[in-house]
């Protein structure tokens, strides 16, 4: 009770109400009068204390004056660096060959003897009449294995190189096929990353391709089994995964309908029988739906 009326007696000294005057010394005339009590000087001045500490902190969080606190530094500033960097080796590259080609101009001036072999990397005055160019049997091979591998190759199928391209071209706008008659168990979802239909047919089951093409990937994996992977025109490419045998190759030339694999349940992934398809346009994922009627 007695600690009560301490604490009473303290906050009613708080609201005990003061009188500043500013006065004229030579003539005692008041000027200004202020009525002020303790309480009210500390809420002012935690007015005070907390604008400045506010107005410090934005000025020291969202302004370039942070730059000069020990510890920050400019964001942009390493991306400057690596820029200057970038210019002075090429500038110093520029200022090698600029100082070669300088030093041989001063060669052919002077009217020195080029045989020897130049720091520019040029080799003159060199016979060649002794060299005989014969087409061997393992050159012929690795010219042809190479020349296979860019055939197939994503990035270098067009209508121009390809004359199978050509003709399906002639065939009018794309109509894609269903893989395989089935149930669908499992839709296309983009935010649970399943860039997928998943089809249930009857076992062994002749999965079909959607559309013309190339096969571009027949192989096996851990995870999705037996996959198989056609590209069409207009930069479309089927996937086909999970199934148990694949009736295509590599670099096979595939028509509408054509069966190119069974149905299975190969891949860790796989749960049960079905069909793993994905549709792909321009390098992104598409849902099948939108372009097959199943």
């Amino acid at each position: 009770m007695a600690k009560n009326k301490k604490d009473t007696k303290r906050l009613h000294r708080l609201r005990y109400k003061y009188r500043l005057v500013l006065m004229d010394e030579d003539t005692f005339e008041q000027k200004i009068s202020i009525r002020l009590s303790k309480m009210n000087v500390i809420i002012l001045a935690g007015i005070f204390s907390l604008f400045w500490i506010s107005l410090i902190t934005y000025l020291l969080a969202f302004t370039s004056l942070r730059e000069y606190i020990p510890g920050y530094t400019n964001q942009n500033l390493t991306a400057q660096v690596y820029q200057m960097e970038l210019a002075m080796d090429s500038l110093n590259l520029r200022y090698a060959q600029q100082d070669k080609y300088l030093a041989n101009i001063q060669r052919i001036l002077r009217g020195d003897d080029f045989s020897d072999f130049e720091e520019s990397g040029r080799l003159t005055n060199n016979d060649y009449s002794n060299i005989q160019n014969r087409i061997s049997v393992e050159d012929s091979l690795l010219r042809a294995e190479v020349e296979s591998q860019d055939q197939y190759s994503l990035y270098y199928y067009s209508a121009q190189d390809v004359p199978f391209e050509r003709n399906i071209v002639k065939k009018g706008p794309m109509v894609f096929f269903k893989p395989i008659n089935g149930i669908i168990t499992s839709q296309f979802n983009r935010a649970i990353k399943h860039y997928a239909i998943d089809l249930v047919s009857e076992r062994n089951d002749a999965v079909k391709t959607v559309y013309d093409g190339i096969v571009v990937l027949a192989d096996w994996t851990v995870n999705t089994g037996y996959v198989i992977a056609i590209q069409h025109p207009n930069n479309f490419i089927s996937v086909y995964k999970h199934n148990s045998a694949l009736l295509k190759r590599q670099g096979d030339i595939v028509k509408s309908g054509e069966p190119i694999a069974i149905i299975g349940d190969s891949g860790e992934q796989s749960s049960g029988p079905h069909l793993h398809f994905e549709l792909w346009a321009n390098g992104s994922p598409v849902n099948p739906l939108d372009y097959i009627s199943f």
